[in-house]
């Protein structure tokens, strides 16, 4: 066969080389995206059942980790939160509460025609947590990232122009909070 196919017409899998002594293996840096998205999700859910009932940080995020979000496949099973997962929500979610009031006026610079108390609990909760992250000196996470998943979680939970509105604040105040870090 010279057509590079195998004899049940599929085209044969790559081989990927066996990694070398001290390399990182693609498993633990999917895991880490998982991970950092799953704290992401938990932290928004926390963050708006605070801004929306006024409960406690610290209890939501406990509440938050001994009932996390059913699999993404149907099934009744919780995901797994790993200690990866854990300390990254509970980082986004003390960063976003100790820094609000400086998170709330940056969204009040770059959304005018929007008071930041009268913008949706989610919108608000989306901008707060991205603009954290972006900004925080710790999270090393690249600005796009952020963006990309502040927009994606707007178009899961926020309304039909929630993603639009999320991304043009975080796009509009990207060159200030990434000047002023928290």
């Amino acid at each position: 066969m010279t057509d590079r196919t195998t004899s049940h017409g599929q085209a044969p899998r790559a081989h990927k080389p066996k990694a070398a002594e001290g390399d990182r293996p693609a498993a633990p840096e999917a895991s880490f995206i998982q991970d950092r998205k799953l704290a992401r999700r938990l932290a928004l859910q926390a963050l708006f059942e605070v801004d929306s009932t006024g409960h406690r940080p610290g209890d939501v995020v406990d509440a938050r980790l001994a009932n996390p979000e059913p699999n993404e496949n149907g099934d009744d099973l919780p995901v797994s939160v790993s200690k990866e997962t854990e300390t990254f929500l509970r980082f986004l979610v003390s960063g976003v509460v100790k820094h609000q009031k400086a998170l709330d006026e940056i969204i009040a610079r770059y959304a005018p025609e929007w008071p930041v108390n009268q913008l949706a609990i989610i919108d608000r909760v989306i901008l707060r947590l991205a603009l954290f992250e972006i900004g925080s000196s710790e999270a090393q996470t690249p600005a796009k990232v952020v963006i990309n998943e502040a927009v994606e979680l707007a178009k899961c939970f926020g309304g039909d122009s929630s993603p639009r509105f999320v991304n043009g604040v975080l796009g509009s105040a990207l060159a200030e909070i990434q000047r002023k870090p928290f």
